[in-house]
């Protein structure tokens, strides 16, 4: 785990962005599409530290972005190219735009200044999305990843952002993935390579410490 010092010179709220990946309630929700996942991220307190984490950027002047992945429901633009999409497309509760299971999932909290990204393709929050343009016109050196799934989106918004110059920190319990042991092993031979690990205490440790303006 990096030293605290470090790990602050990294969370400058004022260059710092809070991403959640796909914390939605057709996700991680009590009716999700994939009650396994929803399992691990709310018996394993992964969804309790996102919104922890994500009420001290709230606090602390950190922007929060919200990425959503949903498809519409005459599926046009949805990707079909790999298994999982094709799977996706039989589950019993469709991620459909406008409906509830593409709410971001209780106990997070939206606030008002947050941004909702919301996708119709694809596995990345980031490409092909307007999470990249944002994240520059904000600022972001720094990109704190958390949400599901280790298994495909999380690894993807780590190097998508890496790939695009960012600093990306991964709070290790505040994503999750299937089966449980899956997600600290991926973290510890793959993220790690890429992205500066801590945990959910070590960030909150430094976002709410006073320093700076609210950015505008």
């Amino acid at each position: 785990m990096p030293a605290h010092a470090e790990l602050s010179e990294l969370l400058d709220p004022r260059t710092t962005v809070l991403l959640t990946v796909e914390c939605q309630e057709g996700v991680v929700g009590a009716d999700s599409a994939l009650p396994l996942l929803a399992e691990e991220a709310r018996a394993g307190g992964v969804l309790a530290n996102v919104a922890r984490l994500v009420a001290a950027a709230h606090e602390s002047g950190v922007q929060v972005v919200h990425a959503i992945a949903e498809r519409r429901p005459d599926g046009r633009g949805a990707s079909r190219n790999a298994r999982l999409f094709r799977a996706a497309g039989r589950l019993p509760v469709q991620q459909l735009s406008g409906t509830p299971a593409v709410r971001v999932a209780a106990p997070i909290e939206v606030a008002d200044e947050d941004l909702v990204v919301r996708r119709l393709h694809g596995l990345s929050p980031l490409q092909g999305t307007d999470v990249d343009p944002l994240l520059r016109n904000l600022g972001c050196h720094t990109l704190i990843v958390t949400g599901v799934s280790a298994n495909v989106a999380v690894p993807n918004a780590v190097f998508d952002a890496v790939n695009r110059g960012y600093t990306a920190v991964v709070p290790a319990d505040a994503i999750a993935g299937v089966p449980s042991d899956y997600t600290p092993a991926m973290i510890r031979h793959t993220l790690a390579l890429v992205a500066t690990v801590a945990t959910t205490d070590e960030v909150l440790a430094c976002l709410r410490r006073p320093r700076g303006v609210r950015r505008a």
